[in-house]
This record gives structure tokens, C-alpha cells and sequence, in this order.
């Protein structure tokens, strides 16, 4: 009996060693490269903050981060790695499609609270865009054309439950129109698919369609935001092209598995809060569309539960639900 304790205590000293180890001494974290993933395919909106942020942390941190895809099951694959990952070195570019609407839609083989947030980056608006070859120079040209052909056009959408999928069903619920969804592992193989003609509307995050708009490949309609965007001064917003009190965006920030030592927290917080603050990130950021706003910690947490609740009351009003 005896022995079989000083096994036990001898196994579970080793556990906490090797639980400190991952971390080493909080003060000199990290220690190794990071590894930074991400929810959807590159191309989008997550990956250009991803990307831009692990730019900035790379000299901060004396460390490199590397960005890693890990599209999949509604961008929630990333969250699932990192919520059970033990190495110390692994964090998530959380996306609110993720960390605010999938815990409403599906059932995730972890737990949100597995996940703590721990530095907000920012967000972007959606935009209504449309494939060139679509007969609408306008929200009310495409509400017309869906009222006489109902269910013949499709809506590519970054995956079932992302903002795209949610501002699509509330611009059917509010015009009274029908599309088919069609959706994608990652906003860049959706963008492909619209540009080719194979699906022909979708409410796409700034991030991803800015760039494609402004080279003529897509055409914009609406903004799904209070105000234009200072990018696309002659897109309106959903509510001056006629459809009020429809406005859409997609937030992004950085969080870390709940059991991440909060002195570790604190430095990666206050890492990214730089990154977020230097010239050559705003220019990044800016160019898609993106609005950074500093929040601390706490008020990043407080932020994360609002937004879950907010998101839960959308899909029970409007009987959202994944087929």
C-alpha cells in the first residue's frame, strides 16, 4: 500500500513537472517557436490577422510563430486542438464564427470554457457581393430577382454557421427570398467559386472581399455595417440600399488553453496589444477593411460571453439550424 502511494505521488510530481516544463519559467515564456492556428483556409479574414499579428510578435517575443491552417468542422478543428493541446506553445486565431456562434450550433467535442481570451485583435464588417454576371446593380435589383426566381440563385458561405451563413439567413428572413447555401471549408475556396460564376451571392467579411472588389472581380452591394467603409466610399449600407437593422461583422482575438498560467496570459496580451499599435499592422489591417480596438483582458472575456449570449437569442429567434 505504501509503495503503491509513494508511486502514485512520485507520478503525479512528475505530471507537474512536465505541466511546468511546458511552460517553463512564466517569466521567460516562450521558450520554443509558437504555433499559431487557424480556423479556415488562407485567404480570409482570421488569416490575415493571424498572419499580421504573428508578423509583430516575432521580435517581441524573440521567437518565430508560425501560422498553421487547420480548416474543418465550421472553423472549430483549431479550437479543438488548441483547447487540448499541453505543449505551452500553441494558441488560436479565434474567429466569432467559432468561439460565438458554433457553441449554439453544434455540439463540440470540447468545451468553450476549455478556451480563454486572452487579446482581442479587432473585426471586420460583412459586405453583400455579388459574381459580374448577376443582372443586380443593387440590393433591390437582387431582392427582385430572388422574388422571381426563388431558390435559383446560391450563397457560398466560409462554412455552415460563420457570419457569412448567419447575415445570408437573416437578409432571406428579412426580404422574404430563398437561395440554396452552398458552403466551404474557408472563405478563399468560397471567393474562387464566386468569381467563376459556380455559386453567384455571398455576405463575405471585408477582409476577404475587398480586394476582389476593388479589381473588378466581384461587385459590391451593401455593407453590413452602421457607416461605409472609408475603403469603398460608394458601397451603401444595408440600411441606405433599403434593408434596415441588418448589419453583420466577424471579431477576431487570440485565446489559449484555460490552464495557460495567467503570467503567461498577461505577456501574450500585452504583446499582441502592441503588435496591434505599430504603424506596419495598421497599414495591413486597414487595407481589409479591419478596425482594431485595445481592450483589456478582462473586458475581452466579458466581451467573449456578451457576444455568445447575443448570438444564441439570433439563432433561436430566426430558427437557425444546421441541416
Amino acid at each position: 500500500m505504501k509503495i503503491r502511494l509513494l508511486a502514485a505521488l512520485g507520478a503525479g510530481t512528475l505530471f507537474l513537472a512536465m505541466q511546468g516544463s511546458a511552460y517553463a519559467q512564466d517569466t521567460n515564456w516562450p521558450t520554443r517557436p509558437l504555433r499559431m492556428l487557424v480556423g479556415s483556409s488562407p485567404g480570409g479574414g482570421t488569416d490575415a490577422f493571424a498572419r499580421a499579428t504573428a508578423q509583430g510578435l516575432v521580435p517581441l517575443l524573440d521567437q518565430n510563430v508560425v501560422v498553421e491552417n487547420r480548416p474543418g468542422a465550421s472553423n472549430t478543428l483549431a479550437n479543438a486542438i488548441t483547447a487540448t493541446s499541453t505543449d505551452g506553445n500553441t494558441l488560436v486565431m479565434g474567429v466569432s464564427t467559432a468561439m460565438a456562434i458554433a457553441p449554439h450550433l453544434f455540439k463540440l467535442s470540447y468545451k468553450h470554457g476549455d478556451l480563454v481570451p486572452v487579446a482581442f485583435a479587432g473585426s471586420v464588417p460583412n459586405i453583400l457581393v455579388v459574381n459580374n454576371d448577376v443582372p443586380a446593380k443593387n440590393v433591390q435589383d437582387l431582392v427582385a430577382l430572388l422574388k422571381r426566381e426563388p431558390g435559383h440563385l446560391n450563397f457560398a458561405s466560409s462554412g455552415v454557421g460563420s457570419t457569412q451563413h448567419i447575415a445570408a439567413e437573416l437578409f432571406m428572413d428579412a426580404t422574404a427570398t430563398r437561395m440554396v447555401h452552398v458552403p466551404y471549408q474557408g472563405s478563399g475556396p468560397a471567393m474562387v467559386d464566386l468569381m467563376s460564376g459556380q455559386v453567384q451571392v455571398d455576405f463575405e467579411t471585408a477582409a476577404s472581399a475587398i480586394p476582389f472588389i476593388k479589381n473588378g472581380k466581384l461587385r459590391a452591394l451593401a455593407v453590413l455595417s452602421a457607416k461605409r467603409l472609408p475603403q469603398l466610399p460608394d458601397v451603401p449600407t444595408m440600411a441606405q440600399a433599403g434593408v434596415p437593422d441588418l448589419e453583420m461583422g466577424a471579431w477576431y482575438g487570440i485565446y489559449m488553453p484555460s490552464k495557460t498560467p495567467p503570467a503567461v496570459q498577461k505577456k501574450l496580451h500585452d504583446a499582441v496589444n502592441k503588435v496591434l499599435d505599430m504603424p506596419a499592422t495598421q497599414k495591413i489591417l486597414q487595407a481589409i477593411g479591419a478596425e482594431t480596438t485595445p481592450m483589456s483582458q478582462e473586458q475581452f472575456i466579458a466581451f467573449d460571453k456578451t457576444e455568445n449570449a447575443r448570438y444564441a437569442a439570433v439563432i433561436e429567434k430566426n430558427h437557425i439550424v444546421v441541416q
